[in-house]
């Protein structure tokens, strides 16, 4: 049967079915969203808990373990860390991939309302959760400043309206706001003063939680009217405090500012953010997984002009960061390169066939074939972003194959003066098999990547159903439009010259040179055998050592880092520093602008000892080093500051994990014995700074926390009436910064709080000066029931997986992969740490070994699909090996490009090689198919048949590895926004092809001979 027949002699059914597919193609197109990358979204919830003044170790064992207990019993988890730190624990979930999101915040909400009753009672406000994509970083950063604006009104302003307005734009996830100033009330209490009265702190600030009230009032019902009974219970200023009374002593009332000062300050006066060298508040914005990226920002942008206009005067309102410029940057370079393939293989066909026509019926198989996968894209809730469009341009080297096919041997037998409609009909019949076994055996390539887990599955699960869609589209197409428009639109080339004859007669030298050659090639095969052998251990060789990487790092024009000073420095110290930091990244020549943060983490999270930064770069055409570069400038310089550490890294494109470190990558050490697990962080650190290639080494295990312990001398205290309960109290109302009140307004709420007068805090003889009532109504110094000894202590206690852990994270010098550094950190762990030390990589890292297990396992899989349906196709178990002896040849011409050009064997060049294994079979397929035909029909004998099938499949052959090749060059260049991204995969194709292409011509049909032979022994055995 003639499957192409049918659209030959209907060629309006033809044309229609192809005009609908397109104009389907073209409005799907126009309505599929726009991302960086196919949308990855890790279920990943953080839970925060506050209890102000309270140490590390009181956070680990009183809130973070009763809160992983309980969330241990939730399923579908796959990490579970914590950070416990000086009043503050964060719990960070990641739930696997196949976990809603939102049912998993609801099964946490569950786990910390029953965990309630088991945290201090001190902990007035409940944990709360948030939940989080880590692979999802901020797509848009706004700043807020003003030069005779207070922070706290700006503050306000971006709290109550910028960051609301903003948070109900749809697809909008959460809003960050850096460097916070909430206004608050803070009442230092002067223990001195207090004890001269005959008080102590605690009374003090039960007399102020009466003072500040807001309850109902109810209403007044007269004989005519309802009255709403309203009070003004309520002190709102700090002067309103300052005045009010707190007791009456000998007949005369004490107020406030007898016994401390009350001012207007911030609930968190230990942070602070600089838009370059300006005080001010800066927003972060993160989309919805499935969020429309451009989308997203342009409605942020429409609403930025109505935001601007209701800011004070002084106020200013500016965009600092809009990812989808890169994006917009990144997806037209990649449309650029979309285009120049399509013109490469025009130019290629053109060549070959030397006819316009034919040319022009070649290439539209390009814009059917694609504009349908774009309606298949909608189909699917899919997004146009890099991968999706990679996808296409690699697809142009191989969706024309089909119909290079095809129209070469319907003009082979016009060449021989059958007519157009008779050649169309005879040659699409010739060569349905062939263009079917291609399809499919391609499109096969992909199917095991479908059913591939994690985030590697989720990044090319897209990837693949674009290209296999097209592939079979382009089956399609060349099966039912190009001989349709073959028979109606060739003339008769029996006796035309070609319209570049040079090119012609040099084609016809170099076929026939290529005949003789095969055939003294094979009348010497066992030397090519011995060639293919040691071509596959070769390729096993190189894959051994070529460098391995994850995701390749790509310049978005942002750096981020972060600062850590040393423990105990003070607040102003720490800003001096980090200022420092500021000043010498801010005269960087490539540097734009800058955003520089002290007392915030990632996540707006607090923290005492560090800072962060957002670096702008300059426009990489206004810059002469990437991205990477700046990085390694700025530390040489950065190193020169004394007393501040400077992480800087690139932004990867996915991150995973959930861990916040300094570095981009972790490795994590646990143990159930403390001690041994604090005695082992020091030679690991050691060992692993001086792994060559490493940088940034650092641990979240910092023990010279310097702190004050204070013993309670138990049966003094009972005989003067004090109970540990009571001092533990005192202390924690002195020092703790305790919230003991609550101001309401109409747009939001403030905190009222408590401490200790701060000349009290600077000596640790201030201790002297605390007080406590007895059950005698006494007042007792604090240092008659206790001893002091000073001791240190870690600034934060880390749990992973319910274990108590430390990790340490590192950075890459350039040039080094991370497979060379992880199997040192492995063999460095395996030597020194205890047997009670369990070392493990985490986060991108884990990622990363992983999948070095699961992509050559997917290759193999690859291989073996196509084995089986080449099998089925061609009824044969031998021939599909003859088909598949390119692949050797093709994996050496990948990883030796790659090892040429310093590039790594990450996730994208991987499935570049695999898409290879679909590649350079067709070459097998048109040769073994060619040559099983002529042996059925023409009687000959092998080596002749697979001679001619050789030599007349040899332009077609030339011409679909062409087209591959210069469709995949433009992205093997690299060039433009997010060309680091793509030029791995397309060096890894452009490579393979190279290399495998003159090979395989020879061993291809020296193998088949091979296989001929021993099907023949076997056949006469039986």
């Amino acid at each position: 049967m003639n499957f192409s027949k049918i659209f030959i002699e209907r060629p309006v059914a033809t044309i229609s079915l192809t005009l609908a597919l397109i104009i389907f193609g073209w409005f799907a197109y126009r309505s599929l969203p726009v991302s960086e990358l196919p949308n990855v979204d890790f279920a990943t919830i953080t839970v925060t808990a506050n209890l102000p003044g309270a140490d590390p170790s009181t956070m680990a064992s009183a809130v973070a373990t009763p809160l992983e207990k309980q969330f241990s019993t939730i399923a579908g988890i796959d990490s579970m860390n914590s950070s416990s730190s000086l009043g503050q624990t964060t719990i960070t979930l990641q739930f696997n991939l196949s976990r809603s999101i939102d049912a998993a915040a609801q099964d946490v909400q569950n786990a910390i309302s029953q965990a309630q009753r088991s945290l201090p009672s001190e902990m007035t406000t409940p944990p709360y959760l948030r939940k989080v994509n880590p692979a999802s970083t901020p797509i848009f950063f706004i700043t807020l400043t003003g030069n005779n604006v207070p922070l706290t009104k700006l503050d306000e302003i971006a709290q109550t309206q910028i960051a609301q307005r903003l948070s109900m734009i749809d697809g909008v996830a959460q809003v960050t706001v850096f460097g916070s100033q909430q206004y608050a009330v803070r009442i230092h209490f002067n223990p001195q003063a207090l004890s001269a009265r005959g008080m102590d702190i605690n009374d003090a600030i039960s007399a102020v939680q009466t003072l500040n009230t807001h309850q109902p009032t109810g209403v007044l019902q007269a004989t005519d009217h309802y009255y709403q009974l309203q009070t003004d219970g309520q002190l709102m200023n700090a002067a309103a405090y300052n005045q009010a009374i707190i007791a009456y002593k000998n007949g005369m009332p004490v107020r406030v500012q007898d016994v401390g000062t009350a001012v207007d300050s911030v609930a968190n006066d230990k942070q602070a953010t600089w838009v370059n060298q300006q005080r001010g508040i800066v927003l972060a914005v993160q989309k919805q997984p499935a969020a429309n990226t451009i989308a997203v920002i342009d409605a942020i942008k429409a609403q930025l002009p109505e935001l601007t206009h209701d800011l004070p005067a002084d106020a200013a309102l500016k965009t600092f960061y809009d990812r989808s410029i890169f994006i917009n940057s990144a997806l037209n370079e990649v449309k650029i390169a979309l285009v120049l393939a399509i013109i490469f293989v025009a130019l290629v066909i053109l060549f070959f066939l030397g006819n316009v026509p034919a040319t022009i019926i070649t290439i539209l198989a390009l814009p059917v074939s694609l504009l349908g996968t774009f309606g298949v894209m909608y189909l699917c809730d899919y997004s146009v972003d890099n991968l999706s469009l990679m996808a296409m341009v690699l697809a142009v080297g191989f969706v024309v194959d089909d119909a290079i096919v095809v129209i070469e041997n319907i003009v082979r037998h016009m060449e021989k003066g059958v007519a157009p409609l008779q050649s169309a009909i005879l040659g699409s019949r010739e060569i349905g098999f062939t263009v079917i076994s291609m399809t499919l055996s391609l499109a096969a390539v992909f199917i095991p990547i479908l059913f591939m887990g994690g985030i590697i599955g989720r990044l090319f699960n897209e990837f693949a159903v674009v290209v296999g869609v097209a592939i079979l589209l382009s089956g399609v197409v060349s099966l039912t439009l190009t001989p349709m428009l073959c028979g109606r639109l060739l003339k008769s080339a029996h006796g035309k010259a070609s319209l570049f004859p040079r090119f012609e007669r040099f084609f016809n030298a170099t076929r026939s040179l290529y005949a003789e050659s095969l055939r003294w090639t094979l009348l010497h095969r066992p030397w090519v055998l011995g060639g293919m052998i040691a071509t596959l251990i070769i390729a096993i060789f190189l894959f051994m050592v070529v460098g391995k990487g994850f995701i390749p790092s790509e310049d978005t024009g942002l750096v981020t880092g972060n600062t850590q000073v040393p423990i105990g420095v003070t607040f102003p110290d720490f800003l001096a520093r980090q200022q420092a930091a500021a000043q010498v990244i801010s005269q960087d020549p490539n540097v734009a602008a800058m955003l520089s943060n002290v007392g915030q983490g990632a996540g707006g999270t607090s923290t005492s000892n560090k800072g962060r930064f957002q670096i702008l770069l300059k426009d990489r055409s206004e810059r002469d080093l990437s991205a990477d570069q700046v990085i390694q400038e700025l530390r040489r310089k950065i190193q020169q500051i004394p007393g501040v550490e400077v992480f800087l890294s690139n932004p990867p494109a996915i991150q995973t994990g959930g861990a916040v470190t300094n570095s981009a990558y972790q490795y994590v050490l646990q143990s159930t014995d403390w001690n041994e697990l604090q005695t082992a962080i020091p030679t690991m650190l050691q060992n692993m700074r001086s792994i060559p290639g490493i940088q940034d080494v650092n641990s979240d295990l910092e023990m010279t926390n310097p702190q004050i312990s204070i013993h309670i001398q138990r049966a003094k205290a009972a005989s003067l009436g004090v109970t540990p309960q009571q001092i533990e109290t005192t202390l924690y109302n002195a020092f703790g910064e305790t919230q003991i009140s609550t101001i309401y307004t109409d747009t939001d709420e403030y905190d009222v709080i408590a401490d200790v007068d701060p000349k009290f805090q600077t000596d640790v003889n201030a201790l002297n000066a605390i007080y406590l009532h007895s059950s005698n109504g006494n007042l007792v110094p604090l240092n008659a029931v206790t001893k002091i000894n000073y001791t240190a202590g870690p600034v934060s206690i880390n749990h992973y997986g319910q274990l108590p852990a430390v990790i340490l994270s590192f950075n890459l010098a350039p040039g080094i992969s991370l497979s060379s550094v992880s199997s040192e950190i492995d063999g460095i762990a395996k030597q020194n740490l205890p047997s009670s030390v369990n070392g493990s990589f985490i986060g991108s890292a884990q990622t990363f070994q992983q999948s070095m297990h699961t992509l050559p396992l997917l290759l193999l899989v690859t291989i073996l699909v196509i084995y089986l349906v080449l099998a089925i196709l061609y009824e044969h178990f031998g021939h599909p090996i003859t088909i598949l002896t390119a692949l050797p040849f093709a994996g050496v011409g990948a990883l030796l490009m790659l090892i040429i050009f310093h590039k790594e064997l990450d996730i994208f060049s991987f499935v570049g090689i695999i898409m290879l294994v679909g590649l350079v079979k067709k070459n097998g397929i048109m040769m073994v198919d060619f040559a099983l035909e002529a042996k059925r029909k023409e009687n000959l004998s092998s080596m002749e048949a697979i001679i001619q099938a050789s030599t007349i499949r040899f332009r077609p052959i030339m011409m679909t590895t062409l087209s591959a090749i210069l469709a995949a060059l433009p992205m093997a260049i690299g060039f433009g926004a997010g060309g680091e991204t793509r030029q791995a995969m397309g060096i890894a194709v452009v490579g393979g092809l190279i290399f495998s292409q003159f090979l395989t011509l020879y061993a291809t049909p020296a193998f088949y001979l091979y296989m001929e032979e021993w099907s023949g022994k076997l056949k006469r055995s039986s």
